[in-house]
């Protein structure tokens, strides 16, 4: 499908078409800054330190994240992001020590970004996922949705049908239809008596897209009308300038506490639930894609925006000026007496505007895997040409 540059404006005259290229530009060399050759893993984060750029800690899981990006972009830019090394190569850091993961989620991302590049340790991985047990085990929503998601990633016929099916099973009995929320921990585990009912915007995202991806390998009516279904009521509560918010009643389907406003959730992981979507049932979602984009691009909450061009950045989130999580633990046990209440007056003592300074691989990776060229076809770079007067970071970009 082709972003064209029509419908709602969007800041400085700019498609989002423009917009959407020069963030892949952005996102290749901002993962180029966040890889660590030594360790053949990518970065934790990389922060805001005075005037310096500080990378912290690995991450295994956005390892992954950033391979799955990487495997729908030409050798030749995985390789000028990894530093020389290949993208099959940094897979095999991940793939050899898979037996001793503890984490689902970094096992089955290791999983899906194994056979998105057709790795030769895939099956060893498979075997760690089984092992592992997702479809009985302790796990939230959000694992079991990257579980299947690494079973049926290309659409086609299920990695591990018997598993496909049970983890598809466990997330359908977890779907509230009343509310059309999926919750953040599966019906059949206990969540804690304060916030059993909240949920978050990653809860609906990961099954909307493993969903639709499972309807696309079986043909499930089911998984079809609980995708669309969750789908419609993520694009209900969408903020009016844009916002996906961040914490929601699964009881009701109504928002607990808007911020923070994370960027990835703006640029990628809402558009690639609903690209998926739109490929499983053929229905155009591109208005709510627009306007998230336009919140990234002009924010109320902070005209300077997540966008920074001159860091060569994007920031994390847009969040109210509070100590660490208090208004939604305040939301939480407010809406906990009652589904109706909420904490009074936290917009005025705690207003939204503040940007925390850091960014994250997985959010460069889910850009490139979101936004691949070929979905913007009306890109010198999706064309494989760029202006004469393209910087030569564009250029690494070319396809």
């Amino acid at each position: 499908m082709t972003v064209s540059s029509g419908g709602p404006a969007v800041a400085s005259a700019e498609s989002v078409d423009r917009i959407v290229s020069e963030l892949r530009v952005l996102a290749t060399r901002a993962l180029a800054r966040m890889y660590r050759p030594e360790e053949r893993l990518f970065a934790f984060r990389l922060r805001r330190e005075g005037d310096a750029h500080v990378l912290e800690g690995v991450s295994r899981r956005y390892t992954a994240i950033a391979l799955i990006g990487l495997a729908r972009q030409s050798e030749e830019i995985a390789r000028g992001v990894l530093a020389r090394h290949s993208a099959q190569e940094v897979c095999d850091r991940l793939v050899r020590g898979v037996d001793l993961y503890e984490d689902l989620g970094e096992v089955a991302l290791t999983l899906w970004a194994a056979r998105a590049l057709r790795h030769s340790g895939t099956a060893r991985v498979l075997g760690r996922l089984r092992a592992m047990d997702p479809a009985n085990g302790r796990y939230p929503t959000v694992k079991l949705a990257w579980s299947l998601m690494s079973l049926v990633a290309d659409g086609s016929d299920a990695e591990d049908e018997t598993l496909a099916a049970s983890l598809a099973e466990r997330l359908l009995r977890s779907f509230h239809p009343a509310s059309g929320l999926f919750p953040h921990w599966p019906a059949d585990v206990r969540g804690s008596f304060l916030r059993s009912h909240v949920t978050c915007f990653a809860d609906f995202v990961y099954p909307i897209q493993a969903l639709s991806h499972y309807h696309m390998a079986t043909g499930s009516p089911e998984a079809l009308g609980a995708a669309q279904e969750c789908a419609r009521r993520m694009c209900e509560l969408q903020g009016p300038a844009g916002q996906w918010w961040w914490h929601f009643d699964v009881r009701t389907g109504d928002v607990l506490e808007r911020y923070p406003v994370y960027s990835v959730h703006q640029d990628s992981m809402a558009p690639m639930a609903l690209f998926a979507l739109e490929e499983a049932d053929g229905q155009d979602r591109l208005a709510p894609i627009r306007r998230g984009w336009q919140w990234l691009l002009e924010p109320p909450e902070n005209p300077g925006g997540l966008i920074d061009r001159a860091a060569g950045v994007i920031w994390r989130k847009v969040a109210r000026h509070e100590p660490p999580r208090l208004v939604r633990g305040l939301q939480a046990a407010a809406s906990r007496l009652h589904a109706s209440l909420r904490a009074p007056g936290v917009d005025t003592v705690f207003r939204p505007g503040w940007i925390d300074h850091e960014s994250r691989p997985y959010h460069m990776g889910w850009i490139l895997y979101a936004w691949p060229a070929s979905r913007i076809v009306d890109s010198p770079e999706a064309q494989g040409t760029l202006p004469d007067d393209a910087p030569e970071s564009a250029r690494l970009t070319a396809m």
